[in-house]
């Protein structure tokens, strides 16, 4: 059986939800709307289970820790997702949450809220940020996992209102689709 292309986007909330369907549909992806939840509300092997059942890939995913410290319930279902045996991650798409007390997360590449594909990392509102590193809840769990790309964005669906989902949620949009270019999936 060949392994299930998933994207994990790192938010949950009811915006993110509306963004991430809309984004999913832009790239003919499939999106686990019952995965969203603020916090995470099914398990990691709820949403394996969906992850199978879904009509074709790329499978977008949303795990969320609700600002929890430590490992939450989105992070938790995170790693059980990337560990399953019939699942490959493509990408994770980290959406900061402009933490102050955070190690960070070294991203792949960023996008801004003006849809530029940028080294380093975003703030909350899609600004660019002179470090590398994005802070976010439901991030510190990717230290230990082998993910090929990371990309950063602010909060989807917002960022001053130029990813709104009347709007065709773009920014999120070319999120997916720069993991699905920067891993060969989009030729």
């Amino acid at each position: 059986m060949e392994k299930r292309k998933v994207i994990l986007v790192t938010d949950g909330d009811s915006v993110a939800l509306e963004a991430v369907q809309v984004a999913a549909r832009n790239i003919g992806g499939r999106c686990i709307s019952a995965s969203a939840g603020n916090p995470t509300l099914l398990t990691g092997q709820e949403i394996v289970e969906l992850i199978k059942q879904a009509d074709h890939d790329p499978v977008v995913v949303m795990v969320d820790d609700r600002g929890k410290k430590g490992v939450g319930p989105g992070e938790m279902a995170m790693k059980i997702i990337a560990e399953d045996e019939n699942i490959e991650v493509l990408g994770v798409v980290a959406v900061s949450s402009n933490g102050k007390d955070c190690n960070g997360l070294k991203v792949t590449c960023s996008i801004t809220k003006d849809g530029t594909v940028v080294d380093g990392a975003v703030d909350k509102y899609g600004n660019k940020l002179k470090k590398d590193k994005i802070c976010g809840d439901t991030l510190s769990v990717l230290r230990g996992m082998k993910v090929p790309v990371i990309v950063g964005m602010g909060d989807p669906g917002k960022m001053d209102f130029k990813d709104e989902i009347m709007k065709g949620a773009p920014i999120t949009t070319k999120a997916l689709e720069e993991i699905l270019k920067r891993t060969g999936y989009l030729h």
